[in-house]
């Protein structure tokens, strides 16, 4: 009786991975955001330190659907070990470049760029490995816990990497990111022992891609499912990018008040990471999917495009974050019951670049939207126009004339898409 009331039952492997590899991405974390304050400090350029994002994710996005095939094949606890410790070997040289007096923005272009190389790799490889180490019965609570330590990096990493880069320097920052690594990789070697299957055919790479796309194409409820995130990934990578454009030059705003409303962005993730922890599995993963992503796109940029006080803007964000670890948490567990495991690196990878190329896309389109359409626009409109009373005037109206036009087409994505008849067939399988 007590081992069939135990919550955690037959998760012992599972949570020590958990533990540990969220452990290290919050050091990486840390280090990044470090770095991107360093290089604003070094450059005072938006675009030289938007280029640290594009180099670390330009890999990810392009050569995922051939890793995936690589991670099927190989072994995947040897796959994840030897990407941490290369991610290890390029922190130490950031390190000795920083003590040095050496480091420059190109070096950071450089060993970002082969950090996303390697997590391409490693992510695949993580994402089969925790299937092996997941009982089915577990596969909701495992991906709330999931979702719990994300939102646990994106809450604490800013706030500790601020504190200690102001206490303690930069070098401080890298060198925890040093022992969480080391943390991670000590664990993976010598208390997981991650089950093997079958070992896929070693086919090519791009017959293994094939493979991957293949698998998608005949099953259209996942395929479009994937279609629908890219597409909210494409209107989220929009907001990502103005946000800061209307933060930093409304009126009751600045870098005080975008701080704070990341933070409550923290908070909200966390707690709906707590929320679907403990929540029972749903009847309907599909109309918690979607209805997630309706309340979220509806609310939050509608009070950022009208809100003209910080705590409106605040009051935003907790609506717009408190449901996506419900939907994350879903969506990973959907995604997990569908495909077969044999597969999962190859169709994981396709996956990856079908949902995620929308993002750099997303980025460049908002910059360009605000500096060269929105905020011209509004600027050529005369205090009694509509616009002009409805959002405001000056700089950054713009931008909250984009987070209008947003507002719109995520609440359009979630309705077409809430009518695609192959994502309800999930539900039947």
């Amino acid at each position: 009786m007590k081992n069939k009331n135990n919550p955690l039952k037959g998760l012992k492997a599972f949570l020590i991975l958990w533990s540990t590899q969220g452990l290290s991405a919050l050091g990486s974390s840390m280090t990044s955001f470090a770095l991107v304050i360093w290089t604003y400090q070094q450059q005072g350029s938006a675009l030289t330190t938007a280029g640290l994002t594009v180099c670390s994710y330009a890999p990810y996005v392009l050569l995922s659907i051939f890793a995936g095939s690589l991670a099927d094949r190989w072994d995947k606890k040897k796959t994840m070990v030897l990407c941490d410790l290369f991610a290890a070997l390029t922190t130490v040289a950031v390190l000795v470049l920083l003590q040095t007096g050496r480091l420059e923005i190109w070096h950071l272009y450089g060993i970002n760029t082969l950090n996303g190389l390697m997590n391409t790799l490693q992510q695949p490889a993580g994402e089969v490995a925790v299937t092996r180490l997941t009982p089915k019965e577990q596969v909701q609570r495992v991906a709330g816990l999931r979702s719990l330590s994300s939102s646990l990096v994106t809450l604490l990493s800013p706030i500790l990497a601020t504190a200690m880069l102001t206490l303690l320097g930069l070098e401080a920052v890298i060198a925890f990111d040093l022992v969480t690594c080391a943390a991670a990789v000590g664990s993976l070697l010598l208390f997981i022992r991650i089950p093997e299957g079958q070992a896929a055919e070693k086919t090519d790479l791009l017959q293994s891609a094939r493979e991957g796309l293949r698998w998608l194409g005949g099953h259209r409820g996942v395929l479009d499912m994937i279609l629908f995130l890219a597409a909210i990934n494409l209107i989220a990578s929009v907001y990502n990018a103005t946000l800061p454009a209307m933060v930093l030059s409304r009126p009751g705003g600045g870098e005080a008040e975008l701080g704070i409303l990341q933070t409550f962005t923290g908070v909200a993730n966390l707690a709906g990471s707590l929320l679907v922890t403990l929540l029972p599995a749903p009847k309907s993963r599909v109309r918690v999917i979607c209805n997630s992503l309706l309340f979220s796109m509806s609310t939050e940029n509608l009070m950022l495009a009208l809100g003209r006080q910080a705590g409106v803007w605040y009051a935003g964000a907790v609506l717009g974050w408190l449901f996506i670890p419900v939907m994350n948490t879903n969506l990973d567990a959907l995604l997990r019951l569908h495909i077969p495991v044999e597969l999962q690196g190859r169709v994981y990878a396709a996956r990856n670049t079908l949902q995620f190329f929308t993002i750099p896309m997303g980025y460049l389109l908002g910059g360009w939207l605000v500096d060269k359409v929105c905020e011209p626009y509004m600027a050529g409109l005369t205090a009694d126009a509509v616009l002009v009373r409805l959002l405001g005037s000056g700089k950054g109206s713009g931008a909250a004339l984009l987070f209008l036009i947003i507002a719109a087409a995520g609440v359009l994505v979630c309705l077409v898409f809430r009518r695609d008849k192959h994502l309800w067939k999930l539900e039947e399988e």
